[in-house]
């Protein structure tokens, strides 16, 4: 099954099921589940996606803007340098431990919606990125019941301000609106294996990053586990993986995100989460 968050042009905002190019409302359908959230902290999505499918579409995905996928999460987390290919364009040793930080929601947008290259800084750059949604919560998880734990994938583009970065890491990493994340919450069943997918990233049609997520060094069930070692995962949680090779600040010259740009991020399992750049 494929979820979405939107709003309507008259500020309705739900969730619903994908229907080929129409959504489902589940939340107008369901009040006891008005936000993919609540449904993923209730265990309920699975039973609402079966319940359903047959329903009469309510709106088509061109006719909505699409929210960041669990607009609500209570917490977005990711790992830096976790591509051997990154390590090698940066110069740098494997870590030890993953490399993690947060992300706030603020820093997020939906797939068609602009990022904003701040106008405090012309160093902005893409990282295209594979998240894992938490369905199930707890602490201390094995790694071997980790993907049990999972209710499903999306995509991420991490836009990140590299001066910025360089002094202060959770700055360069959450300027407002400088980063996407949808535009699907592709159920976990339709991905058994998430080391077995591609990931691309294009800039304006050009492809600029591309790499099978078996490249990871600390893979999806190893990173929630040593997550859940300090701290409560929660549903609706967002658990981005690190980007391949191929960002912008290591290239000759580099290739910053400008105005007009637009940035794609692609697995083809989940979909093309697409934004446009824009000035601040």
């Amino acid at each position: 099954m494929k979820w979405v968050s939107f709003c309507t042009d008259d500020g309705y905002c739900s969730f619903g099921l994908v229907k080929d190019d129409a959504i489902i409302d589940a939340g107008g359908r369901d009040h006891h589940h008005t936000s993919l959230r609540g449904a993923l902290e209730s265990g309920a999505l699975d039973t609402l996606g079966r319940a359903l499918t047959g329903e009469r579409a309510s709106h088509r995905l061109s006719e909505i803007a699409l929210l960041p996928i669990v607009p609500d999460a209570d917490k977005v987390l990711a790992i830096g340098r976790n591509y051997k290919a990154h390590l090698d364009e940066l110069g740098a040793e494997q870590p030890e431990a993953p490399r993690t930080f947060i992300k706030h929601m603020s820093a997020l947008v939906g797939s068609g919606q602009p990022v904003v290259r701040p106008k405090v800084s012309e160093r902005f750059d893409y990282e295209g990125e594979l998240c894992a949604v938490i369905g199930i919560g707890g602490r201390h998880i094995e790694p071997a019941k980790a993907l049990d734990h999972v209710a499903g994938y999306t995509l991420m583009m991490y836009g990140s301000v590299r001066d910025f970065q360089k002094h202060s890491v959770p700055a360069g990493k959450n300027f407002d609106k400088s980063g996407s994340v949808g535009p699907f919450l592709v159920t976990s069943d339709e991905i058994p294996d998430p080391s077995a997918l591609t990931l691309l990233t294009r800039i304006n049609g050009e492809t600029v990053q591309e790499s099978g997520t078996d490249m990871l060094i600390y893979d999806i069930p190893t990173y929630i586990a040593y997550l859940s070692q300090w701290m409560e995962l929660k549903p609706g949680d967002i658990i981005a993986s690190g980007t391949p090779g191929g960002v912008g600040q290591k290239r000759e010259p580099p290739l910053w995100l400008k105005p007009g740009d637009v940035v794609e991020v692609e697995i083809a399992e989940i979909g093309i989460l697409t934004n446009p750049v824009v000035a601040e």
